[in-house]
């Protein structure tokens, strides 16, 4: 019998997943139905390139248009680019929670390369 591992090796997963979530802005649709801006992002831990990416939008055309933004992404780098085309081509009233959002996201994700900086130098 043939065990195939598909996308992981003995050292853990190739990627991870980083969350993170800002308030939704009230009177809003995301509000009434989640109470916040989320986003699920997976990100290759070698290349630090997002390679898929989810949010807690309504519509599919805003999720995928989202996801367009962001996939390719090198999470590793300074991020105001990715905030300026956000804010330039985003037009939607969750703007500045996807935002907030994306900055924890980033801090979150720096500080884990950061510890894994740290352990594996001993």
């Amino acid at each position: 019998m043939q065990v195939i591992l598909r996308g992981c090796s003995f050292m853990g997963q190739p990627t991870l997943l980083i969350t993170a979530y800002a308030k939704a802005p009230q009177n809003t649709s995301m509000y009434e139905n989640y109470k916040y801006a989320g986003m699920v992002l997976e990100i290759h831990k070698e290349s630090h390139i997002i390679i898929n990416a989810e949010f807690t939008f309504l519509t599919t055309l805003a999720q995928d248009f989202f996801k367009r933004m962001i996939v390719g992404f090198d999470f590793s780098k300074d991020i105001d680019s990715l905030i300026e085309n956000i804010k330039t081509d985003f037009l939607a009233p969750s703007q500045q929670s996807v935002i907030v959002a994306l900055k924890i996201a980033h801090q979150r994700y720096k500080d884990s390369l950061e510890e894994r900086n740290k352990n594996s130098r001993g």
